[in-house]
């Protein structure tokens, strides 16, 4: 899938064991908030989302057809602004773990920011250092983030 427009792609940066992406969307603020935060929306560009409770402390799976749950918590809430879950998506380990490991996981913030026609949105996942393999697992969830928002984008633009 092509990055629109008026997004760039992400950018892996190896020193800060980080993954970064902006997209504009044209659809305000509220409706991109939910699109991020709330289960049955991110259901519908994302994994699977499975979520027990709101607001920090949240505890939930995201699934896709090809890979098994994978644990999350959310760690940050300021709504509408940001939000950030923490995940054990280590892809290089080749599956899954059973919960959430705290220690070998990383952490992606969603910060929305309102722009005269639509909302600026931001991904940064960070912590890659602590899995498994840094490297690889930067790469795969560097195209990882430009697939998903991609599709999130054209959702919300949609209308869907």
């Amino acid at each position: 899938m092509t990055t629109t427009s008026n997004s760039q792609a992400s950018v892996a940066d190896a020193d800060t064991f980080t993954v970064r992406r902006t997209v504009h969307i044209a659809a305000p603020v509220e409706k991109v908030w939910a699109a991020v935060t709330e289960a049955e929306h991110i259901s519908r560009w994302f994994g699977r989302a499975e979520i027990a409770g709101s607001g920090v402390g949240a505890t939930g799976t995201l699934t896709w057809p090809d890979h098994g749950p994978i644990p999350l918590r959310v760690e940050a809430f300021d709504e509408p602004r940001t939000v950030s879950y923490r995940w054990s998506n280590d892809d290089a380990l080749g599956t899954p773990p059973a919960g959430l490991d705290v220690e070998h996981s990383t952490v992606f913030t969603f910060t929305l920011e309102p722009v005269a026609d639509g909302t600026r949105l931001t991904v940064v996942e960070s912590g890659f250092d602590a899995t498994s393999d840094p490297i690889a697992n930067l790469e795969d969830h560097r195209g990882g983030w430009d697939a998903e928002l991609d599709k999130l984008v054209a959702l919300l633009e949609g209308g869907s």
